[in-house]
């Protein structure tokens, strides 16, 4: 019993070194490797590399494919080349398995030390970050040897060792046994290498663990599929489509298992580095033999799961894809994307709010409160899908932007029920008592209306940019627009004093559609205060001098 929980410490050890490495790795290097995957995709070859480089990175040819499958969900890349990056990915994994094989157990304790040190004495920064990949590689290291010195014991029982000579006689409960080791672990590659380990101590045959290997590749196809299982159609088309690449692969292969064996092991005495070989000379050849045929298996892929391009577009929310949440720069990135969806619900009930006005369309009015409820939903959705974003995975910089995404759904959900509240206000007193402003009072509402929506679509490039002169500007906005409101409430009551019958029997709406923009325009330019207190451009009592050279 001590034996066998010496050896799943072991294995679990393995698979957490791993995660380590993964997380830590995207922390400091996140925004950068979705640049890099979304640049390179120009063509099929050189999306593979960049399949290869990222992969190789991360440490788990899994997460490559989320990243990858999220930016064919949002539209950024075509499904060829999202395909073509995956065959890449494969072989990012298997040099890694091929890298942690060599014998690096001298470098295992002064990884962990420099980890450490650095985790501890500068946590919150790069440092800190790179400090925990370190940390993750040395208990990977680590964990390798204790896998091998806890198997003897344990599997030189003969009842392990009847069980483990039973898995010889067929191939496909072995692929079978390491799919599932895949599926459990999260990670094809600790499989493969705890499997290589296991094989150098004999302690399974190596037929038995080339079959366990192709099984760890079927199975990290699979996993990405499960993790995607609720996501976009678009989403889920790139793992179904790299799922039928490793069937087909492993279909393949199987067969010649035996005949690999009889040529390399003259060649190659090491059981441990006969398993890793094999591994990447099955990724080799199957990613480039089959990289030409990304476009003909996205074809058959989107016809076995057709995209609606109507419930497309109807699809509420559209970007926050549940199986980024384990790459939290990528799921910040799609709250940010949904945001702006959201502002864009907003904008349209902006400019109908004015057709409403001048209209009296009652029709439209009906349509425009019921976007409210849109709203209203995507800001429950982006809020609760930030809440499931671990904090903790999250830099500074990413943890600035989860605030900032919160504050602006926040602004976006309050201007949309004020337009409701205006809404309802021309609704029952002006359409339904068949009023009208006076014409100089109309021009005053539609002169505040495009300024109010040239103000939303600035906070719009503001929050997506953090430019700081756009956010000065966006506060100068706030002044003017007050300074307006006072002059038109002003010229208001000087129409009343002339008598003006429209003007007096429309006065009390007035005025307070006039505040209501106001109240509008001030959500709107509070977008700008995070920009520009991050920068350091804004004092407490007022933005700081503009003629200064703020930071962009």
């Amino acid at each position: 019993m001590k034996h066998l929980l010496n050896l799943l410490a072991a294995v679990a050890l393995l698979v957490w070194g791993t995660h380590l490495v993964r997380t830590g790795v995207l922390r400091v290097f996140g925004a950068n490797l979705r640049k890099i995957l979304v640049h390179s995709m120009r063509n099929r070859f050189t999306a593979a590399l960049s399949g290869v480089g990222v992969t190789a990175l991360v440490q788990s040819s899994t997460a490559t494919s989320l990243m990858t499958s999220s930016f064919v969900g949002q539209g950024l890349v075509a499904l060829p080349a999202a395909l073509a990056v995956m065959r890449g990915a494969d072989v990012g994994t298997a040099l890694m398995s091929v890298l942690f094989s060599a014998d690096l157990s001298w470098l295992s304790p002064l990884f962990i030390f420099v980890g450490v040190v650095l985790f501890i004495t500068r946590g919150s920064t790069v440092a800190g970050r790179v400090g925990r990949v370190l940390i993750g590689l040395g208990l990977m290291l680590l964990a390798l040897q204790l896998v091998v010195e806890a198997t003897g014991p344990l599997f030189s029982s003969p009842a392990v060792l009847e069980l483990l000579a039973s898995l010889g006689s067929d191939v496909l409960l072995e692929i079978t046994i390491g799919a599932a080791l895949a599926i459990a672990a999260y990670s094809s590659l600790a499989v493969v290498l705890l499997v290589a380990a296991m094989a150098s101590s004999s302690v399974v045959p190596l037929d038995v663990a080339l079959g366990l290997v192709l099984g760890a590749n079927l199975g990290s196809g699979l996993l990405a599929v499960l993790t995607t299982a609720k996501s976009a159609i678009a989403v889920r088309q790139v793992t179904v489509g790299n799922l039928l690449f490793k069937v087909l692969g492993v279909a393949i292969a199987a067969p010649f298992v035996g005949l690999y064996l009889r040529e390399a092991r003259p060649y190659i005495s090491d059981a441990t580095q006969l398993v890793v070989l094999f591994h990447l000379g099955f990724n080799l050849v199957i990613s480039i033999g089959f990289i030409g045929l990304t476009d003909l298996v996205a074809r058959l892929v989107a016809r076995l799961l057709p995209v609606s391009t109507e419930s497309a577009a109807m699809q509420r929310p559209r970007h926050l894809d549940p199986s980024a949440l384990s790459t939290p720069t990528l799921a910040i990135s799609n709250a940010a994307r949904e945001a702006l969806h959201q502002a864009d619900v907003v904008e349209t009930m902006l400019i109908g709010m004015l057709k409403v006005i001048r209209d009296n369309d009652l029709r439209l009015a009906a349509e425009l409160r019921k976007l409210d409820d849109t709203v209203d939903e995507l800001y429950s959705a982006i809020k609760y899908y930030l809440t499931k974003i671990s904090r903790e995975a999250l830099g500074e910089e990413e943890s600035r932007r989860w605030t900032d995404i919160i504050s602006f759904t926040i602004n976006m959900e309050q201007i949309g029920d004020i337009i409701e509240r205006v809404i309802i206000d021309i609704e029952d007193k002006k359409i339904k008592k068949q009023r009208n402003f006076s014409a100089a009072g109309m021009r005053e509402i539609i002169e505040l209306h495009e300024r109010l929506l040239a103000n939303l679509r600035l906070s719009m490039s503001v929050f997506l940019n953090a430019n700081v002169r756009d956010a000065q500007k966006l506060l100068e906005e706030k002044a003017r627009f007050r300074d307006l409101e006072r002059a038109y409430a002003s010229t208001h009551l000087e129409r009343l004093s002339e008598q003006t019958a429209s003007s007096i029997e429309t006065s009390s709406l007035h005025i307070d559609l006039i505040s209501e923009l106001k109240r509008i325009n001030s959500h709107i330019c509070s977008i700008a205060y995070p920009i520009l207190d991050s920068a350091g451009a804004l004092s407490r009592t007022r933005v700081r001098d503009s003629r200064l050279s703020p930071i962009e």
